[in-house]
């Protein structure tokens, strides 16, 4: 339990003293936000602090911070230092400068941001990579939360296509995502998520309560436990592929500039960028220690550890059965939450780069309507496909990590130019070079090569492509 414990004061204490470090690093301005500069009544509109910050967290908290968690824990009580200290010297600044940088540059987006920062190149690279990324995550997160309603409310054990509920329930979501996205944020978004928020906060407040009133089991941190994964998967990079939302977060930086368009003062970045991410990783922790306790109870089997199958045994042991079903609509609320944003940011990267102006309803749905059959397709390929959603996930990971790196690199060149500390991004950004490296040359999604080579190549990547950085990005 001391571990947990420790955890939580590494949580409490980095915001307290390093989020304030990180913001004086930024330096605030007291000027007048894109929200009131721009103000087109869709994306530009400023809101209050308090809804901001509820709808930021559940912008970002998609099912990361509960599947994540609850796969993570399975390396043992290290989990417990790592997510913390993750977020504190990553998570959090990342997402803070994904956000600020983003406020300074009229609400860019995260590709046009790349662009500015590192260049053309950079730009048409990551505008594909971004764009898939978040397709696939709408995409997902249609069919998963979709499935998780059918389970919980309706008693579904077929989620195939020829179930007509489970038709109906995608239909239902997929036409949320689109009104969420095509309506101003203020209208949808901005009326529901304070009220959403508010359930995920006291469902995950019910299971630690639950932690009290029935007791639970937490082991501390030894040298006989720094890894006990059943698969004997390796942490590194194994477990910085596995737990991302609570630790960092590349799907984030696409989260951040969305708010960066709704934030009333720059003032307030600190409470929302880094805040939530703080909240964000309480919330994985929450979900870490509850599973590490059901794990240890034997009572769900190893092929289900890590799905969401645990969710439904943790509710169950720590959560009175009458209030159960807030559990259950925390959790579902987290993967449509994230998908229907997910689907604002590519409308409002693919705006940028075709330069329609998004505050025409028609241009609004020049691009909603391609990605809408684009999504559809996914979800019935997926669907017809078994195991795919595995895959996906997998590759999701990925390239959820990997594009954490340009929003590190493009905050280093603005802290170098502002002779400020840039080491506290570059390090992040290398280590993650390295970690994303070292996954996709090892991992069978990959190039299945062995571990050691890997380790070996992604040294080598990561070292000259730091070189490269420097001499071509900074020194330039």
């Amino acid at each position: 339990m001391a571990t947990f414990i420790i955890g939580l004061l590494i949580l409490l204490f980095g915001y307290i003293f390093y989020s304030k470090y990180t913001e004086s690093q930024f330096g605030i301005e007291d000027k007048k936000t894109p929200a009131y500069e721009i103000n087109d009544g869709v994306d530009f509109v400023p809101l209050s602090k308090n809804k901001n910050l509820l709808i930021h967290l559940l912008n970002i908290a998609g099912l990361g911070p509960i599947l994540g968690a609850i796969q993570g824990i399975m390396f043992g009580p290290i989990a417990f230092i790592l997510i913390p200290l993750g977020c504190i010297f990553m998570g959090g600044v990342h997402d803070y400068f994904s956000g600020m940088l983003s406020v300074k540059n009229q609400g860019a987006q995260i590709t046009e941001l790349i662009k500015k920062y590192l260049g053309k190149t950079s730009y048409l690279f990551f505008i594909v990579v971004v764009s898939i990324m978040l397709l696939l995550l709408a995409s997902v997160f249609v069919y998963t939360a979709g499935d998780l309603i059918a389970q919980r409310f309706f008693n579904q054990s077929d989620f195939s296509l020829t179930n007509p509920t489970i038709l109906l329930i995608y239909f239902a979501i997929a036409l949320y995502y689109i009104l969420a996205t095509l309506f101003p944020i203020d209208k949808i978004i901005g009326k529901l998520y304070p009220i959403f928020g508010f359930l995920l906060l006291f469902g995950s407040i019910l299971v630690v309560t639950g932690f009290f009133t029935k007791g639970i089991h937490l082991d501390n941190i030894d040298f006989s436990n720094i890894n006990i994964h059943p698969k004997n998967l390796p942490l590194i990079p194994m477990f910085f592929m596995t737990v991302s939302c609570g630790l960092l977060s590349g799907f984030h930086s696409t989260q951040s500039t969305i708010i960066s368009r709704t934030l009333a003062s720059q003032k307030e970045g600190r409470q929302v960028f880094y805040g939530m991410m703080v909240i964000e990783s309480f919330i994985a922790m929450i979900w870490a220690a509850a599973a590490y306790h059901v794990y240890s109870l034997n009572i769900v089997s190893e092929p289900l550890r890590g799905t969401v199958g645990v969710i439904n045994s943790i509710a169950d042991i720590f959560v009175v059965p009458w209030l159960v079903f807030v559990v259950t609509i925390a959790v579902v609320i987290l993967p449509v939450t994230s998908g229907d944003t997910a689907l604002r940011g590519l409308r409002m990267i693919l705006g940028e780069a075709f330069k329609l102006s998004q505050n025409k309803i028609k241009n609004r749905l020049i691009i909603i309507l391609p990605i809408a059959f684009v999504i559809i397709s996914v979800i019935f390929w997926a669907k017809s496909n078994e195991g795919s959603f595995g895959a996906v996930w997998r590759y999701f990971n990925f390239v959820n990590q990997l594009i954490s790196i340009p929003t590190f690199l493009y905050a280093t060149v603005y802290l170098y130019k502002k002779r400020k500390n840039w080491f506290m991004t570059l390090i992040p950004a290398i280590f993650y070079t390295f970690i994303t490296s070292f996954f996709i040359l090892n991992s069978d999604t990959g190039f299945g090569i062995k571990y050691n080579i890997s380790c070996y190549i992604a040294t080598i990547i990561s070292v000259f492509g730091t070189i490269w950085f420097y001499k071509t990005k900074l020194k330039s």
